[in-house]
């Protein structure tokens, strides 16, 4: 199954502000996708990247996110893109304590997670960039934070970094239920998608699918996104 309809602004939450609109209808279809690519298994930790810096995947995890929220499931939004944070802009929360912190025993996680202005939608923010990003994600405390936040929350999204810039996302992969990648076409060569598919496959991660921004039809001025199967 696929959906191409206009694109959504950046770090827009479509989703809630206009549910009626045909971007929001293909994020509701990713998730049905997503849903229905696991008969065996659930779901329950879905991680985003993408290849490259810019081709919308915080958009995307932020909008994926609050659509399982209107269908009336816990969220739970994890910024863990600790090298360049977007989502405490997007939910206007302040990003002073979050991840890193509890990463880093300074706090505890319910001290930090916050309520956004969607319903049933929290944020766990990044936190402060820290000079050891990789090394944190990795470490055995974020395993376990995550295993206890699956029995707070129905569905946790995490928005990592680009796939090729760093090894962050390779590392949260290995530890998530599913991954979708985000691809700009307007950007990103096929090889550098593919490149960054193989690095993801590397580390056993379970690819759901691929979301295409920018996808110009030839009888059409707009952009659109795009969503297919990874296999």
């Amino acid at each position: 199954m696929s959906k191409s309809i206009p694109k959504a602004k950046k770090r827009h939450i479509i989703v809630h502000n206009n549910p009626k609109s045909p971007v929001s209808e293909a994020y509701r279809s990713l998730r049905t996708n997503i849903q229905f690519s696991s008969i065996d298994s659930r779901i329950q930790t879905i991680m985003v990247t993408s290849a490259s810096p810019g081709e919308g995947k915080s958009t995307t995890a932020s909008n994926l996110a609050a659509t399982y929220a209107q269908a009336e499931q816990k969220v739970l939004l994890i910024d863990a893109d600790l090298r360049k944070p977007t989502a405490h802009h997007t939910f206007l929360c302040s990003n002073r304590y979050g991840l890193t912190n509890v990463l880093t025993n300074q706090c505890g996680v319910k001290e930090v997670v916050v309520e956004t202005f969607v319903p049933n939608l929290y944020l766990l923010p990044s936190g402060m960039i820290p000079p050891n990003p990789a090394e944190l994600l990795a470490s055995n405390k974020m395993k376990v934070l995550l295993e206890q936040l699956k029995d707070e929350f129905d569905i946790i999204i995490l928005d990592t970094p680009p796939t090729l810039a760093v090894t962050d996302s390779q590392i949260i992969a290995s530890i998530s239920d599913g991954i979708v990648l985000v691809v700009d076409s307007g950007r990103v060569k096929i090889t550098q998608a593919q490149k960054a598919k193989e690095k993801l496959v590397h580390v056993n991660a379970r690819l759901l699918g691929v979301v295409m921004n920018n996808l110009k039809r030839s009888n059409q001025d707009d952009y659109y996104y795009y969503y297919g199967s990874a296999e």
